[in-house]
């Protein structure tokens, strides 16, 4: 029975692991630096005490058992695409395919550690609650929520959150009844932030701004986070006493460390199944591979998933010697449920359309109701 190696235990890792294993013809082994899924999308509610850390994890054990996969808790330091193999910290693995699904790096910045995150380490989320509840217990502050943007990749950027997260804290500040005392505000290098969405999304973001009183400083490269603010390229300052960062993605150092082909943003380059051209047995997915498509695409889980479960079947597909390949780029679009804490807004767009649908209240439930999906489908629920 053939070797299929998966590197990553994301949502894109685990959906190409349990396909390849319901197919019962090869030995499948999934390959994870922590034990647990970490359920980001939902984790914007970790700093504001909706959820619990724990409530955005799923354990890989009970995944792979449920499954039947093998599972091994390891880094990965490089890629031998050469002969087959993939060196980790503790052992040496070779395959016959191999599906590269470990995310992406992050792009350096001056000053970052004076910065917490959503989308980095999962423990970065309790970082950013313990900062922002000794704030509130300080009674006001300045409080800057901001991403970055790769100029060499516009589809790594996760801007998404960071907009949800600042009307959570709103919300949650409101909620309190100590919303005047503290001053917010979102910032980016990019003029328009969240374009990609739609016209129709931004306008209604942007409109959200003003009846929340939230400030924006946008269009402004930035060149330095210090512990009491963010420093611009006119050298202006955003004072603050939190800053949230979302650095643009950048291909993982392990891919430096590979012999496979990398754009010029560091990500593995693939053809339309997800198959890097050099080496045909192995497979490129998630925010690890290098996108092509419309200039508005972005990287998100939804078409992670779709790229797991299309290296699956094209895998199985090579294996019985078929011509039938799954692509991922009819796929592209941008889905989002966008929560604002008591509600959400829908938004939507492909290649043919873009829109945006307030969903008050229920549109929260409606997220909830996702995280609960989530961890039931991956366990066979």
């Amino acid at each position: 029975m053939k070797k299929a190696l998966i590197l990553g235990g994301g949502f894109a890792g685990i959906e190409t692991a349990i396909k390849l294993q319901k197919s019962k013809q090869f030995e499948v082994t999934l390959v994870s630096d922590r034990e647990y899924l970490y359920l980001f999308p939902i984790s914007i509610w970790i700093p504001v005490h909706k959820l619990q850390f724990e409530d955005a994890q799923l354990s890989l054990t009970k995944i792979q058992k449920k499954h039947g996969f093998n599972l091994i808790i390891d880094k990965v330091s490089s890629i031998n695409a050469v002969e087959n193999k993939v060196i980790l910290e503790k052992e040496v693995i070779s395959y016959d395919y191999l599906v590269v699904a470990f995310g992406s790096g992050k792009m350096p910045a001056k000053g970052i550690e004076n910065t917490t995150t959503i989308c980095g380490r999962p423990d970065q989320t309790v970082e950013l609650k313990d900062k922002l509840d000794a704030l509130i217990a300080r009674g006001s502050g300045k409080i800057a929520i901001g991403f970055g943007g790769n100029p060499k990749d516009k589809t790594a950027v996760r801007g998404g959150p960071g907009f949800e997260l600042i009307f959570n804290i709103h919300h949650y500040l409101k909620k309190k009844g100590i919303r005047q005392n503290f001053e917010l505000t979102m910032f980016a290098p990019m003029p328009e932030p969240g374009a990609r969405m739609g016209k129709n999304a931004m306008k209604g973001v942007y409109r959200m701004f003003s009846v929340m009183d939230i400030k924006s400083r946008f269009g402004k490269k930035i060149t330095e986070f210090q512990a009491d603010g963010v420093i611009f390229e006119d050298e202006s300052k955003l004072e603050s006493d939190l800053i949230m960062f979302i650095p643009a993605g950048a291909g993982s150092p392990i891919l430096k460390e590979s012999d496979l082909p990398l754009s010029e943003a560091g990500f593995v380059k693939i053809n339309d199944h997800n198959q890097v051209s050099e080496f045909p047995n192995v497979f490129a997915i998630g925010d690890a591979a290098a996108y092509e498509g419309p200039e508005w695409t972005a990287k998100q889980g939804h078409i992670a998933e779709i790229m797991g479960a299309n290296a699956a079947f094209n895998i199985i597909e090579i294996e019985k010697g078929s011509d039938k390949r799954k692509g991922y780029q009819e796929h592209l679009s941008i889905i989002c449920v966008m929560d604002m804490g008591n509600g959400a807004a829908f938004v939507y767009r492909d290649s043919k359309k873009e829109m945006m649908i307030p969903m008050p209240v229920f549109g929260h439930w409606m997220k909830q109701a996702w995280g609960f999906y989530a961890k039931w489908s991956k366990l066979g629920y």
